[in-house]
C-alpha cells in the first residue's frame, strides 16, 4: 500500500515586478481615453455623416461638395471607428484578465493604428476641399502615433512587468 501524498497547489508568483502598476497605468489611461474619443468621434462625426442628408451632400454628383472619394472615406472611417472601438474594449477586458496574449494585442493595436492614420491621411488629401483645410494636424497625429509605437511596442516586448503580469 502506497502512502497517500497530499499535493498542495500554490499560485504562481513571478519573481520581480508584476501587476497592473508602473508604466501600465499609462496604458490603462490611454485605453480608456481611446474608448471615449472613439465613441465621441462616432457620435459627433461618423453617424451624422451617414444620415441621408449629409450623405447626399457629399456623394451626390449635383452637390457642390461632391467628390468621388467622399463615400469610400466616410465608410472607411465609420468601419475603422467601430472596429477599433470594439478592439479597444476587447483589449481592456484582456488587460484586466491578465491574458498572455495581451502584449501581442497591444503591438497589433499600436501598429494598426499607425497604418490606419496614414491611410486615412492619404485618402483625405485626395479630396481637394480637405487638402485645403489641412492644417498639419494629420501629420501631427501620424508623428504622435510613430512616437507611441517607438515607446510602447518595445516596452511590451522587453518589459519584465509585462512578462510577469500577463501569464494566464
Amino acid at each position: 500500500m502506497e502512502p497517500h501524498i497530499h499535493e498542495q497547489k500554490t499560485d504562481y508568483r513571478p519573481l520581480g515586478v508584476s501587476g497592473l502598476g508602473g508604466w501600465l497605468i499609462l496604458i490603462q489611461i490611454g485605453l480608456f481615453l481611446t474608448m471615449i474619443l472613439l465613441a465621441v468621434q462616432l457620435m459627433q462625426n461618423t453617424l451624422p455623416a451617414l444620415t441621408p442628408e449629409m450623405w447626399d451632400l457629399f456623394v451626390s454628383k449635383d452637390s457642390e461638395y461632391y467628390h468621388v472619394l467622399w463615400g469610400p472615406l466616410i465608410i472607411f472611417e465609420a468601419i475603422y471607428n467601430v472596429v477599433f472601438l470594439l478592439f479597444t474594449i476587447y483589449i481592456v477586458v484582456t488587460f484586466y484578465r491578465k491574458k498572455a496574449i495581451l502584449p501581442r494585442l497591444m503591438i497589433i493595436y499600436y501598429s494598426v493604428s499607425l497604418v490606419l492614420y496614414m491611410v486615412d491621411y492619404i485618402l483625405v488629401l485626395q479630396i481637394p476641399m480637405m487638402r485645403e483645410l489641412e492644417d498639419g494636424s494629420g501629420i501631427q497625429e501620424i508623428v504622435k502615433s510613430v512616437i507611441t509605437c517607438a515607446i510602447w511596442i518595445p516596452y511590451f516586448i522587453k518589459s519584465e512587468r509585462v512578462h510577469n503580469t500577463f501569464v494566464r
